[in-house]
């Protein structure tokens, strides 16, 4: 069961095209959201869709990947685990951002 903590699991599609890193180290960093789509009826019966957007960080390999062959549209399966930072700006305003890791990236759709 201690495969199952903090597991995350998306399918969903690029917002933008994903924003590459590459730091001074020679590793790579992708950056990207997608949204995730779940419909259902209101009150009224009417069909509505609920629209969720993620942050997805990920690292070395899988962010040459990423760069390589993903863009705004893309429709991706993501395994990953969440995680939580802030940060404070420059007017003294602390940020809050919660992430995925990205572990596994199954690129899905056709090309």
């Amino acid at each position: 069961m201690s495969t199952l903590r903090n597991k995350v699991q998306l399918i969903g599609n690029l917002g933008n095209n994903p924003e590459i890193i590459t730091l001074d180290s020679g590793k790579k960093l992708a950056k990207f959201s997608i949204a995730t789509n779940e419909t259902y009826k209101n009150a009224q019966g009417e069909k509505v869709t609920d629209t969720q957007w993620h942050n997805i960080v990920a690292w070395n390999k899988t962010a040459e990947i990423v760069e390589k062959y993903l863009e705004k549209g893309s429709e991706v399966a993501i395994e990953g685990k969440l995680t939580s930072r802030s940060y404070e700006t420059k007017e003294g305003e602390k940020k809050y951002i919660t992430e995925v890791v990205c572990n596994e990236l199954l690129m899905l759709g056709t090309k």
